[in-house]
């Protein structure tokens, strides 16, 4: 039996909006990929349908990025999954998503006609490119909050290639606030906006991303790509045309610079900051992970072979040797004191640490829940006589403000 170490995930749930014999709509949260790829098989959206609400069989029409949330479609029959594919691949879907970008974008409706080129498939990276394939995205200012100097957009894409809203926001100097690959000075001082990545070419930029996130331990490998078709054939350019360019065994087996978690060093213990009950402030996320907390490393057995991204070092203390299934967490309550707990898992045998396994040899704190959320949002899909909508996410109302424990 092969040890498995699975990735953190937030515990918010899936909310079902719609569910019949042929179709299931949701919504889905932040951090969940949408199928098991790279170290996430337990914490994705169809094993937790199929453990917690007996959905299974279920047949994938589109994907969204795993920090990205809002509306997922699955068929629950071949011939209503193929109608729902044909109406998207024809762009017969007018989709609607809601996003937090940085700075104060124009009031005025903009749109971007940029074509996208993916600059590596190995890693899920691309840029705005004479190069790239034609797309279009519509973009219109519903608010700007002058104290945090964020803006509130509405996206409209209708193309439907890789990343394409958050590449043509970076190429517009307007990067999703939390966007931890296209909103990073990794793309130069501009932060690629204009197409600038500060000179670099395509090979140094995709060295740098590969550095860089192995530099801020990068805990996320998954192959979902902005509202991506489930099973498109890469020779047919049409298809390619529509929700992205990159064939199933390209996403299947590349992982994808994703999500880094900044700051993230090893640890022994998990010490989460406690937000004040009397400060206002929103309470942190709770974080769904394996129990007792899997020791991790960064990205194996998905990462590219010729740029495989390790961990040479650790820091901490090493703790006392605990019996199996037992975990310790350390919490700090105040500023001179902590609690700590110990808690015990009845099926601890079971989980003994492989002494062949090196993961199970290197622990590393928790991602903060923050680095698990990015504020763009799949709000509204509608098509020939059907139209769902989720609820909009407590970050995109204007006055909004990100809590600093969190």
């Amino acid at each position: 039996m092969r040890a498995r170490h699975e990735t953190p995930v937030l515990a918010s749930p899936l909310r079902i909006i719609h569910v019949d014999e042929e179709l299931l709509v949701l919504d889905k949260p932040c951090s969940l990929p949408v199928h098991p790829c790279g170290r996430y098989r337990h914490n994705t959206v169809v094993f937790i349908l199929a453990k917690e609400y007996n959905l299974k069989n279920l047949r994938t029409i589109h994907r969204l990025d795993r920090l990205t949330s809002g509306l997922l479609l699955f068929g629950r029959s071949p011939k209503k999954a193929r109608q729902m594919e044909h109406q998207i691949r024809n762009r017969q879907v007018q989709k609607e998503y809601v996003c937090r970008v940085d700075g104060e974008f124009p009031d005025e409706e903009i749109e971007c006609q940029e074509p996208i080129e993916v600059v590596s498939y190995k890693i899920g990276v691309c840029k705005v490119s004479p190069k790239g394939k034609d797309c279009s995205t519509v973009f219109k200012r519903l608010g700007f909050n002058a104290k945090a100097n964020t803006s509130v957009v509405l996206c409209r894409p209708k193309t439907g290639r890789m990343h394409q809203i958050r590449v043509h926001l970076q190429y517009l100097g307007y990067p999703v606030v939390n966007d931890p690959l296209y909103n990073h000075p990794v793309f130069g001082p501009l932060r690629g906006k204009g197409g600038d990545t500060g000179g670099k070419t395509d090979e140094q930029l995709v060295r740098d991303l590969i550095a860089i996130h192995n530099a801020e331990n990068w805990l996320g490998v998954d192959a979902a790509d902005d509202d991506l078709l489930f099973s498109k054939p890469a020779s047919d350019d049409k298809v390619g045309e529509d929700e992205c360019d990159t064939g199933p065994a390209s996403r299947e087996s590349s992982p994808r610079l994703e999500s880094p978690a900044p700051g993230l060093t090893p640890a022994t213990v998990m010490t989460p900051t406690l937000a004040s009950p009397s400060s206002g402030e929103e309470a942190p996320m709770e974080v769904r992970s394996p129990a007792p907390p899997s020791p991790m490393i960064n990205e194996d057995s998905n990462d590219a072979k010729s740029d495989k991204v390790t961990v040479a070092t650790q820091t901490g203390c090493t703790p006392a040797a605990q019996p199996p299934g037992t975990s310790t967490v350390t919490m700090a309550t105040t500023a001179n004191s902590t609690v700590t707990v110990t808690t015990t898992n009845a099926a601890g045998d079971a989980l003994t640490p492989d002494p062949h396994c090196y993961e199970c040899r290197v622990r590393y704190r928790d991602p903060r829940p923050r680095d698990l959320v990015m504020y763009l949002h799949a709000w509204k899909y509608k098509g020939p006589g059907w139209e769902y909508e989720t609820e909009l996410p407590q970050w995109a109302s204007i006055d909004w403000e990100e809590p600093e424990c969190s």
